[in-house]
């Protein structure tokens, strides 16, 4: 069987993100997606993110047909989380160079594939977030 990871805070979920989940779990088996806790994405994105609790933001993962299991971590990163799952994939949007991909080492020395996945132009939760502060203001 083979498992695929990958990782993000998914707050406001587009189909950008829809796009790059259902490719990433087309590259093996199960689809493993590491979702950034409340307090790591307030300290990654600054006060006023997350938008959406993480319970709410893990929920609407599941209910993808990509998804197979959703873990939320704590941490700024998913590095203790991939060294604990080893996964077969790791996989990350194309603004992630390989080489800069947290827990690319880990599965590169198990045998492991790293992969950066180009991303669906057009899509940016932060973009989303500034349109939808702009609208409101009208």
């Amino acid at each position: 069987m083979t498992i695929v990871f990958t990782n993000g805070c998914f707050d406001l979920l587009h189909p950008g993100h829809v796009d790059l989940l259902e490719r990433a779990r087309a590259l093996g088996d199960r689809l493993i997606v590491g979702l950034n806790s409340d307090r790591s994405v307030r300290a990654l994105k600054g006060e006023g993110r997350p938008l959406l609790p993480q319970e709410e933001r893990a929920a609407i993962l599941r209910a993808l047909r990509c998804v197979d299991e959703v873990i939320i971590f704590d941490e700024l990163t998913p590095a203790r989380v991939i060294e604990a799952l080893q996964p077969d994939v790791l996989v990350k949007g194309g603004d992630w160079p390989v080489e800069q991909i947290i827990g690319a080492d880990a599965v590169l020395r198990a045998g492991g594939r790293v992969l950066s996945l180009a991303l669906k132009p057009g899509y940016s939760t932060t973009a989303l977030v500034q349109r939808i502060v702009h609208s409101s203001r009208l």
